[in-house]
């Protein structure tokens, strides 16, 4: 499983509270400082260089509302998450996080980083029943997140399936039809 070392500790041969993952990923994030944020900021300056000026914006705010500042989220909630996760779709994402995490420690590019990737994916799916990229996260073409009717639309979910470096295959929204 992924070797972030708390979630090493998940038993997927039973049932798991969302609650029991909410405070293994408490201990996890506790783990995260400051120089991990910035390492996770530079990463994201450094993906994003090519970017269009305008989109660049867009692009490094969503990343840091969604993902940074969702790290301070995770160890200041105090909110009661009842239920289950489902143990199938954890494995599955915890083995694509897993082959992820292989392919970053063979190209040795921003591995402090991938651990905040990989909480707040899981985060975002597992606990908050969210999409891993916040409503709102514009896509190239102009296409952003949507949250329509209780549902979550992403408009390159069916496009990112796939990508073993995308983590759309466990993610909750569903292909923006319109797109």
């Amino acid at each position: 499983m992924l070797r972030i070392k708390m979630l090493e500790e998940i038993n997927l041969s039973r049932k798991i509270k969302k609650q029991e993952l909410l405070t293994i990923l408490k201990k996890e994030c506790s783990g995260i400082d400051i120089y991990d944020l910035i390492a996770y900021y530079v990463h994201l300056c450094h993906e994003g260089r090519y970017l269009p000026e305008n989109y660049f914006k867009d692009y490094l705010k969503a990343y840091v509302m969604g993902f940074i500042i969702r790290i301070k989220e995770i160890k200041d909630n105090s909110e009661f998450y009842d239920g289950y996760v489902d143990r199938e779709e954890l494995k599955k994402a915890l083995n694509l996080l897993n082959r992820q995490e292989d392919n970053v420690k063979k190209i040795r590019r921003y591995p402090r980083s991938f651990k905040i990737y990989a909480l707040i994916s899981i985060y975002t799916t597992f606990i908050l029943d969210e999409p891993i990229h916040m409503v709102g996260t514009l896509f190239p073409g102009g296409f952003r997140v949507k949250y329509e009717d209780n549902i979550y639309y992403c408009p390159v979910k069916d496009g990112q399936k796939n990508n073993p470096h995308a983590v759309c295959a466990f993610c909750i929204a569903l292909q923006d039809e319109a797109v």
